[in-house]
Parts: structure tokens; sequence; C-alpha cells
């Protein structure tokens, strides 16, 4: 947060209610989805009007409700800015994009492992991978939702709960010998990042979702002695750093959602809109939210 007070919240859509000077490519009363993480009074998502860049907002396709389209934007810039930014301390592993020219199917049937294909992040990171043409694509989760893992591509999912993060290495050897060069490690926690450095092959790179907190493996934006990259994302598109590649990714959104390319969470409404927040807040600390999004509809706060 830069200043107090502000409003919380990160993903939102709604409809375009007014125009800025020179905006074209949007009309009033379009439905369209936005990030916003500066949290500032006129831009955080919790509240009935917010104001965005009109770069980066991208209209909804007819098939996608506004509660689905809510599910898009923070869970999606985590996986692309991860995946596709340039390298930098803080970005990304520079993989060329499935939205530009020659990214589709560029890494056609190299093996990806993405460790939490449950989570928002995880099940953007899954689909962005298929769309660059990995195979297999191997996922962690638990067995409740590893359908839902299978929907967003993974072709092989590990139950974490029976192959503990130490065990990982001979599971994914059990799937495929070859070495893999991507590892998208959602969970992020210290065991999960100790297992997926040790299985991301020489001359690969890791992603990982830690924030503002150190890694325990690796380097941010540095190599190590054996090539491994560690990319340590922080996902936002409005981040003066990746307001281009917000830019590049938005112009492509509205096709990739509507084509099916990408889809959007899972979705749990929350009762009594943004008075519903508090409680989901304790859930997800207790860890009592799994294969969901959470979404409140501020029009019904009470």
């Amino acid at each position: 947060m830069k200043s107090f007070p502000g409003v919380g919240g990160s993903d939102g859509a709604g409809t375009v209610e007014e125009l800025g000077e020179g905006v074209t490519s949007f009309q009033k009363g379009d439905r369209v989805l936005l990030q916003c993480l500066d949290y500032v009074p006129d831009r955080g998502t919790f509240q009935q009007y917010a104001i965005a860049d009109a770069h980066r907002i991208s209209k909804i396709p007819n098939n996608l409700s506004f509660d689905e389209a809510a599910t898009v934007p923070l869970g999606l810039a985590t996986a692309a800015v991860g995946l596709y930014a340039p390298k930098a301390p803080m970005g990304g592993a520079a993989l060329t994009p499935p939205w530009v020219e020659g990214g589709k199917d560029k890494y056609k049937d190299q093996p990806a492992l993405v460790t939490g294909g449950s989570s928002s992040v995880g099940q953007f990171a899954i689909q962005l991978l298929k769309l660059s043409g990995f195979n297999p694509i191997i996922s962690t989760t638990s067995a409740r939702n590893f359908d839902y893992v299978r929907a967003a591509g993974a072709t092989h999912v590990v139950d974490y709960h029976t192959t503990p993060y130490a065990s990982l290495r001979a599971a994914v050897e059990k799937i495929t010998a070859a070495p893999i060069p991507v590892v998208y490690d959602a969970i992020s926690s210290d065991d999960s990042q100790r297992a997926s450095w040790d299985i991301l092959a020489p001359n690969g790179a890791m992603v990982v979702t830690t924030g503002m907190r150190q890694p325990v493996v690796g380097k941010p934006g540095e190599d190590a002695e054996d090539g491994k990259h560690l990319a340590r994302v922080y996902g936002s598109v409005d981040a003066v750093k990746d307001v281009e590649f917000g830019n590049q990714l938005y112009a492509s959104l509205t096709e990739l959602l509507e084509s099916g390319a990408l889809k959007p969470n899972q979705v749990e409404i929350l009762p009594n809109g943004l008075a519903g927040v508090p409680d989901a807040v304790a859930r997800f600390g207790r860890g009592a939210i799994s294969g969901a999004k959470l979404v409140a509809r501020v029009g019904e706060t009470p």
C-alpha cells in the first residue's frame, strides 16, 4: 500500500462508466476485467467504482460471467509474468509468450512441473505452459482436485498428501526420464522450493511466488553455477517494469478467453458482498479453501 487510507482489492470485473480523454478502444457499457495492486483510493477494486488504465483492461467475452472474469487478473498476471517476463531480480523466466508470433507450441514436448496446480496461479501456469507446447505437464495437488488440474492441461497429477516433497523427484522420474527445463512453484514453501530446485534441469528456469520473502534456493534474477535460473515474480501488469508486457498480454486476452485457450478459475461467491471478506480471509488462513477463487459482489454488501 503506497498511501493511506487505501482501498483493497486487486481483481475486478464490471462495466465501463466513463472514458478518459483519447480512449477509443472501449465504449461506455463494455464489460471488462481489470487488475489493481496499488490499493490507492481510486484504484482498489473493493468499491463500486474504480479507475483502470485502458491498455491493461480487457473486454469480457460473452462466454464468461462477471464472477468468472474477476478470477482472472492477478492469477494470470502472476503466472504470465513469472514464465514470460524478462529476467530481473523481481522478474520472469523470459520464455517466449504463446500470444506472440512463433510463441504458440514453441516448447513442444518439453516437460514441465507445476506445484499447487489447483491454486489460482497454478491453474493459469498450467494453461500457459500447455499453450507453449510443454508436454508432459506434471502437477501436484490434493486428490480431490485431480480433475480440476487435469482440465487445466496437466497430463500427470501427483497427490502431495501421499507423495511429500522429499519424494517428488522420484515421482517425476517415474513419469519422464527427460530433464525438466521449467518448474513453476506456485506453492513456494521452503520444502517445495528445495524439491523443485532439485528437480530442475541444469540451465532450466524455476519461478517462485515468495513475494517480498527471500527464496531458500538460488538468487532471484541470477543463474547458478549449473545454469539454473531463479525467477521471483511480482504478479502485477501495472508494475512499472511490466507495463509493456502487460499491454501485450491484455491485447490478446479477450481472444484467449473467448476461444477457451484460457479458462477462469472455479468460483465461490461470498455471502453479503464485501462483508464476507473477513471470514473468507480467516478461512484462507486455516487452509480451508481449495480449488476455488473467492469472489465478492460489491453491490451485495449490506
